[in-house]
């Protein structure tokens, strides 16, 4: 059961495709998000949705409105008792329409692989007989630039042509660390992650990128299915982009959200679907708003 409700706290808080005119939101910031627990080995697929609306200061003639939608195939496996490996095979498709007109791209994304080891793992019980559980897993993974990048270094709209590229045409690295903690159906699980991002060979350097998060889940069983609702915050925080080593302006930022979202369980499928709504953010000095963003995904354990 517990590998159930870790994989719908995975879901709430996941990899984001994001991307805008001018900041820096681009696909070269990949997010791998909160690692689920399973028995043996999974494969699953996710959808999402996300959009943004870019209006520059002092020039409303000038904006550019995005949307991103995100398939992927997902999947993982233990390796003994201690260790898991996890995969995302992203399928991007990207839809701007700005005061320039209309701009579509699509295709394969980076594809990551992360590696993970559970450090700590310990199980004890209250004077009042609630059980409590604890993990912290700590891990590595690298992102690999699998997915299109190619533009033209001359373009004057270079940044906004970055942020809607399949890829970032880099291979990037990926340091994780999760801690959770259960009390018999109520749980919580805090992720931090950094993302180390490398210089492709446009010289285009996307930068890097910190990511936190923490999910509460509650568990409820019936004799034929579980529900898990869960509830959290996450926080990201875009260091700035470069090319040829010099500093693109307005390319960096923060965004900070809430996140809902459920899970439906029967035997060795589970359904669910999640809600990101925005509670404070600044991307392009203000002129990049980032909108409600939606996921919803079906998991099958093997």
């Amino acid at each position: 059961m517990k590998k159930y409700i870790l994989i719908t706290a995975f879901f709430l808080f996941t990899n984001k495709t994001m991307a805008c005119d001018i900041c820096g939101c681009g696909v070269g910031n990949y997010y791998i998000g909160l690692l689920p627990q399973f028995s043996k080995s999974f494969v699953g697929l996710r959808y999402q949705f996300s959009s943004f609306h870019t209006i520059i200061t002092g020039n409303t003639s000038q904006y550019s409105k995005e949307l991103f939608n995100t398939i992927e195939v997902w999947g993982g496996f233990n390796i003994g008792k201690r260790w898991q490996v996890i995969t995302i095979v992203p399928i991007n498709i990207i839809h701007q329409i700005n005061d320039d007109g209309i701009l579509k791209n699509s295709g394969l994304g980076d594809i990551a692989v992360m590696s993970n080891y559970k450090l700590y793992n310990h199980v004890s019980a209250t004077a009042g007989k609630k059980l409590i559980a604890q993990t912290i897993w700590i891990g590595a993974g690298v992102k690999a630039p699998t997915g299109k990048f190619n533009i033209a270094v001359n373009e004057p709209n270079l940044a906004a042509l970055a942020n809607t590229e399949a890829g970032s045409g880099s291979t990037d690295f990926i340091l994780n660390a999760n801690y959770i903690v259960s009390i018999n159906r109520w749980g919580l699980t805090t992720n931090l992650q950094y993302k180390i991002n490398n210089t492709n060979r446009y010289n285009y350097y996307f930068g890097n990128k910190l990511s936190a998060g923490s999910t509460a889940y509650y568990t409820i069983i019936t004799p034929k299915f579980t529900i898990t609702p869960n509830a959290g915050l996450l926080y990201t925080h875009n260091q700035i982009n470069k090319f040829n080593q010099l500093k693109i302006a307005d390319s960096d930022g923060y965004f900070l959200s809430s996140a809902i979202g459920s899970a439906f369980n029967y035997k060795k499928i589970t359904i669910g679907c999640s809600l990101q709504i925005p509670l404070s953010q600044r991307f392009a000095n203000g002129q990049t708003i980032t909108k409600t963003k939606a996921m919803f995904h079906i998991s099958f354990s093997l």
